[in-house]
């Protein structure tokens, strides 16, 4: 006895040390613990940060390419001005040439290699270029009739890319078919696209890099609670508490009433197997007794005794399995099972003990009640037995669906049983008939094994057959939530 409370003792000291030291954790352990492999915030962090990732892709993409558009249309836009001026102010000279009455703005066209130049071609006519193409020419690209504006990239200069704007067009007193070209290196437009690029991809890094730590701040702060009934938890192991009874938000209270209905559960449970452990060897101790005593005086009868006390014995032993086999099911399993099908395998057998008795069934064949197949076909093979057994030769079996329970009628045309002794019926070693075979334990086993499910099983007064009426309701198998 020392022992065992020094053992519990001990019990008591490591789970209080392991709550403890789950205090003494410091929150950045706690957080790196739920970022850990098979972490729940893990998970969460890293789904929204690869969602983040990809929506800031696309949107960064299609950013940059309506960007880039925009400023190359800018700067196309304003070679097709220069264009334009240059056909407004261009006029014949008095030896066929073309000239312009007054200069363009820009102050690189009379710069050499100055990255922007113009030229006007014709048709047996030398070029007129800008000064800014000192001994170089451009190459027209129409060789046609064709007076739409065209736009174009050449590599004709090796040190840069031009990008080309160019229109044909006539003049005035002049049949020639002039060609205005403007051009103006891309390293301009490439430098503003570059800048462009690289303030947008940091700009998107840094709204990734703020959205993702957004995300991690919101998933630990939402998913902090649940840290408190890891705790409590703990604290319940050391004996310290005995329920989670922190107020935790709404969306986790609900797991934390089932966890407390689940501790309440199996101390129902347990303290259900300790008092059934205490009615068995209780049972047991008088027969046991009334054995040692004979045996100890010797007496003439020991062996009838023996075999008496032995039955009882047996009868005990046998009625506590039943309930601890239907307990067992029950904790382990969530049974369904049709009560038609049970009925027919019922049937069968009683059908072969009983060949005088003639047994009818009705109702719906595809009820099913919570209850495991095993201990149906107890519960139905106790009853109708009884009835085929203690009727007058006819048992009529009703499978009716209730409200809330699977209700099965059993009917014979026998004697019945007086009201005032319906309910001692149920007794252990309660017989209706001494004058036949039996242990007296059916109806005691199929009370309990009902009980257990959650049902209930009454006697009543047959008014069809004026026998006895056996009422069984069993719980329906409860519909899975969508």
């Amino acid at each position: 006895m020392l022992g065992f409370k020094s053992s519990k003792s001990q019990d008591e000291m490591l789970a209080s040390e392991a709550v403890k030291a789950l205090d003494a954790k410091s929150e950045n352990e706690i957080v790196a613990e739920s970022l850990g492999k098979g972490s729940l915030s893990g998970r969460m962090i890293f789904i929204a940060a690869a969602w983040i990732s990809l929506l800031l892709l696309i949107g960064g993409v299609a950013l940059d390419r309506v960007l880039v558009n925009t400023v190359t249309k800018n700067f196309d836009d304003q070679l097709e001005y220069v264009l334009n001026a240059m056909i407004a102010t261009a006029e014949i000279g008095p030896d066929g040439e073309v000239r312009m009455d007054r200069a363009l703005g820009d102050q690189r066209f009379l710069e050499p290699n100055s990255g922007l130049y113009w030229q006007i071609s014709g048709k047996g006519v030398p070029d007129f270029p800008s000064y800014s193409l000192w001994d170089r020419t451009l190459n027209p690209y129409l060789d046609k009739s064709d007076f739409d504006i065209h736009i174009r990239e050449s590599g004709e200069f090796v040190e840069t890319t031009l990008r080309i704007v160019e229109q044909s067009t006539l003049l005035p007193d002049s049949d020639v078919e002039w060609k205005f070209i403007v051009a103006e290196s891309r390293s301009g437009l490439d430098a503003q696209i570059a800048e462009l690029r690289t303030t947008l991809i940091i700009s998107f890094l840094l709204l990734a890099l703020g959205l993702i730590i957004l995300a991690a701040l919101q998933t630990l702060y939402g998913l902090w609670p649940l840290r408190y009934v890891r705790k409590a938890l703990a604290e319940m192991r050391s004996g310290q508490k005995r329920r989670v009874t922190a107020e935790l938000p709404v969306e986790v209270m609900p797991m934390v009433s089932e966890l407390n209905a689940l501790l309440d559960y199996n101390e129902k449970q347990a303290e259900e197997a300790r008092r059934h452990a205490g009615n068995l060897a209780h049972a047991l101790k008088t027969p046991l007794t009334v054995i040692m005593n004979s045996a100890t005086s010797k007496s003439d009868d020991l062996d009838e005794i023996v075999v008496r006390e032995s039955k009882t014995m047996r009868r005990q032993v046998d009625h506590h399995l039943a309930r601890a086999r239907a307990v067992g099911r029950r904790v382990h399993n969530q049974g369904r099972t049709k009560i038609w099908d049970s009925l027919e395998s019922v049937e069968r057998a009683v059908s072969r003990l009983y060949t005088h008795v003639r047994l009818d069934m009705t109702g719906d064949k595809d009820l099913e009640a919570s209850v495991e197949r095993q201990d149906l076909d107890e519960i139905l093979g106790n009853l109708i037995e009884n009835a085929a057994k203690y009727g007058g030769g006819s048992v009529f079996i009703t499978i009716m669906d209730g409200e809330k329970f699977a209700e099965v009628e059993v009917e014979d045309d026998g004697n019945g049983i007086p009201e005032n002794e319906r309910e001692k019926i149920f007794d252990r070693g309660a017989r209706l008939d001494t004058g036949k075979p039996g242990t007296g334990l059916g109806l005691a086993i199929v009370r309990d094994v009902v009980e257990i499910y959650g049902g209930t099983v009454a006697l009543e007064e047959s008014e069809d057959m004026g026998g006895l009426l056996v009422r069984l309701k069993l719980p329906k198998p409860i519909k899975a939530a969508k």
